[in-house]
């Protein structure tokens, strides 16, 4: 299978070098999300799930000071792989074509990419981390350092997973991401507001670690509904003493509320995401 469209030349890190870089990268990527997502869950029915409320519900209102756009130049990744350095630090918006949008007609509804993710700002580098940017399926605006307005597709749907989870890593003390883009229980919301109040979560990633937060190579809508969508992302992790890649595959389910999805926890047996390592993407849809 064919995989993410190769974004510059490759750096002069050797594969030999990225067996242990690349797996320390795939713990970054679990730890980081375990804090901000999932962090000292309890047992919770589903009735006790609520919207995170340290912030009003009302709809956001754009800064008044000139938000810079368009883009200063490219970079490479980790693994060589080019990315969009956007002028403002919270993302450029591309251009949204909603007649690129799939529809639940379409074969490949939930097997297709979204539009523009090959173009120019397919994939930028926000705070540190690499998110995709389509210009079928949003985000459609940035809106006080906030990624909004997705379609309401599989592929709106992926996006805003993408987004939200790498965002909410980037910056763990974002309270308005938090509040506004995903859905934590009572317990989660306290027991990250403890973890403010302690000073045990950083404002921003470090770029040690924010480095390997790189471009997820492949996804998979594994259900949908108008309402919640459950997909995995395969983000590569290590390269091994043959050559051969490997990925750290991450479930993630949104939600569809008040017109835009938003990021659900869904923890594993040991209050983490679930994940696992994979060493093929066949069956996967490449951006």
């Amino acid at each position: 299978m064919d995989q993410m469209v190769t974004r510059g030349p490759r750096t002069g890190v050797r594969r030999s070098r990225l067996t242990l870089i690349g797996l320390a990268a795939a713990v970054a990527v679990l730890v980081a999300v375990g804090v901000t997502v999932s962090a000292l869950r309890d047992n919770e029915s589903e009735g006790d799930r609520v919207l995170a409320t340290n912030a009003s519900s009302g709809p956001l209102n754009a800064t008044t000071a000139p938000t810079p756009v368009g883009f200063a130049g490219a970079a490479v990744d980790v693994f060589g792989r080019r990315v969009d350095i956007p002028k403002n630090p919270a993302g450029q918006p591309l251009p949204q074509n909603a007649a690129q949008q799939r529809k639940s007609a379409d074969p490949d509804w939930l097997t297709a990419a979204p539009a523009g993710t090959h173009s120019e700002g397919g994939w930028q580098r926000v705070y540190g981390v690499s998110l995709p940017f389509s210009t079928s399926d949003g985000p459609a605006r940035v809106v006080d350092g906030l990624a909004l307005g997705y379609s309401h597709t599989p592929q709106g749907a992926i996006l805003a997973g993408a987004q939200i989870m790498y965002r909410a890593n980037a910056r763990p003390a974002d309270r308005e991401l938090r509040a506004r883009q995903m859905v934590l229980t009572a317990q989660e919301q306290a027991a990250y507001q403890a973890k403010l109040s302690e000073g045990g979560v950083p404002e921003q990633l470090p770029e040690s670690a924010a480095k390997w937060l790189v471009a997820s190579d492949a996804f998979q809508i594994e259900s949908y509904t108008p309402e919640q969508a459950t997909m995995r992302i395969a983000t590569r992790a290590q390269a091994g003493e043959g050559g051969g890649i490997r990925w750290v595959a991450t479930r993630l389910t949104v939600v569809w509320i008040d017109g835009d999805w938003r990021l659900k926890s869904v923890p594993g047996p040991d209050g983490r995401p679930q994940t696992e390592t994979i060493t093929t993407l066949t069956g996967w849809t490449p951006w």
